[in-house]
């Protein structure tokens, strides 16, 4: 087929750069963004007298026409048309005639694919923060179901001190709701319409660049046309929000494998949400998490990529700039693949609580108690510390838990010591006490669940 941009040329375009050069097999899914930006752009180059009203009217109706057939399936997008933006051109062309030719007056293929992009984007945001939003739900409602569940704490994956797995999920709350601000951040930067910045220079023609920015929703119009042209900070800075996201998920399911191994038995994942092994009949394997942490790599991966194309272009459209749309593409995909899985895979898991709270005795998470009950009884925190680390080795060299101890056995190494340690050092006071903001008592993590909650009911 005859190209729309072949004026100059005198030989056809090899079979092999055809296929090269074209990105119909990716962009295509930007059909109705693109659809859309030009019914917008025609009603605005009727209403400024740039094309005939009644040109820009059958414009209109084509545009609406191959929306129609191409969500029926009617429509098979050529190779040789290269992209989104000329399949639909040729289209319209081919259905309304010489009034079709008129539709690229003023724009270039370089601010109409920006303008499509940022669109698709917007989209495809919205989704995103939906399903952010029904995530935070999912923790909050877990949380609120295990405000008295009693897990180890750690750090440097060693146990560390006890805590509920009600403070445990709202500290992923915190992070999926970061998350949801980013993504907020990142709309307020992307709705800019670029759509008039032409090539690169702009154009002669009088268009009304704010009237297109309202028709198609967007907050305001970019204020210089070589940067209208050449940025994907919007596609950089949304792999980044995508990217923290799979980090969050990812963090997440470590732990759930972490926890549903037989050395942890914390939590065991839903027949639904496992699978099994091919050779090995007892396996009941973390798959779905394993592979959303697997997947992590991949936006990574993207987001790297994104960078390392734009890192060298000048000013203002390369070609180069036709490989941002594939990784963006897929990073959306991905998170939209991995989040609901995951929130269905916690939502059916079974959470062994008496396993969480064997977990906690072990290992001493109640030495820092131990210690501060020492300190509230005069002792300097760094003496207390000291005998507390003395005690804990005799412990362990007596195969003992802390509260296991003897009062005797405890008056060997202070004299302060008195009958109410065993209370002060209990799991449920370890947790209770701590009541400070953001702390794990189960008032505190309660308090939290119910600012969530009105957080997520006033999200628009």
């Amino acid at each position: 087929m005859a190209k729309l941009w072949g004026g100059r040329f005198q030989k056809n375009t090899d079979k092999k750069v055809d296929d090269f050069n074209s990105s119909i097999r990716f962009d295509k899914r930007m059909y109705r963004q693109d659809i859309k930006g030009s019914k917008a752009h025609a009603q605005m180059l009727g209403k400024q007298g740039i094309i005939p009203k009644e040109d820009a009217d059958k414009i209109i109706k084509g545009l609406d026409e191959i929306l129609s057939e191409i969500e029926n399936g009617k429509v098979e997008f050529l190779i040789d048309a290269e992209d989104i933006h000329m399949n639909v051109e040729k289209l319209l062309t081919d259905k309304i005639g010489d009034a079709g030719k008129r539709l690229h007056t003023g724009r270039s293929r370089n601010d109409q694919v920006a303008l499509d992009l940022r669109m698709y984007l917007l989209d495809e945001g919205v989704e995103i923060k939906e399903m952010l939003v029904h995530l935070l739900d999912v923790l909050l409602s877990l949380a609120d179901e295990h405000t008295d569940t009693v897990m180890p704490g750690y750090t440097h994956l060693q146990k560390a001190q006890p805590i509920t797995l009600a403070h445990h999920l709202m500290a992923y709350f915190e992070m999926f709701k970061r998350d949801l601000a980013r993504l907020s951040d990142w709309r307020g930067r992307c709705n800019y319409m670029p759509l008039g910045s032409g090539a690169l220079a702009g154009t002669t023609y009088p268009l009304d660049r704010e009237f297109v920015a309202e028709k198609l929703g967007f907050a305001c119009v970019t204020g210089n046309s070589l940067d209208g042209v050449s940025d994907r900070d919007f596609a950089i800075e949304l792999a980044s929000v995508l990217s923290m996201i799979m980090m969050h998920l990812s963090r997440f399911c470590e732990e759930l494998i972490l926890w549903s191994s037989h050395e942890f038995q914390f939590v065991e994942m839903d027949d639904s949400y496992s699978t099994g092994s091919s050779i090995m009949p007892q396996k009941k394997n973390p798959d779905v998490a394993e592979l959303i942490r697997g997947k992590t790599g991949r936006v990574y991966g993207h987001l790297m990529g994104l960078l390392t194309t734009m890192k060298g272009i000048p000013l203002a459209y390369n070609k180069d700039m036709q490989e941002d749309k594939e990784p963006i593409f897929d990073a959306v995909d991905t998170v939209k693949l991995c989040l609901p899985v995951f929130c269905d895979m916690i939502a059916t898991m079974t959470v062994r609580k008496d396993n969480m709270l064997s977990g906690a005795r072990g290992g001493f998470t109640n030495a820092t108690d131990a210690a501060d009950y020492l300190v509230k009884k005069g002792m300097p925190f760094r003496e207390a510390h000291a005998v507390v680390g003395k005690l804990v080795f005799y412990a362990i060299s007596k195969d003992k838990a802390l509260d296991e101890l003897t009062l005797d056995e405890y008056k060997q190494f202070s004299d302060i010591i008195e009958q109410d340690i065993y209370d002060a050092i209990s799991m449920q006071t370890c947790v209770n006490d701590r009541k400070i903001i953001g702390g794990p008592a189960e008032e505190t993590v309660k308090a939290a669940i119910k600012a969530g909650r009105e957080f997520v009911n006033s999200i628009e």
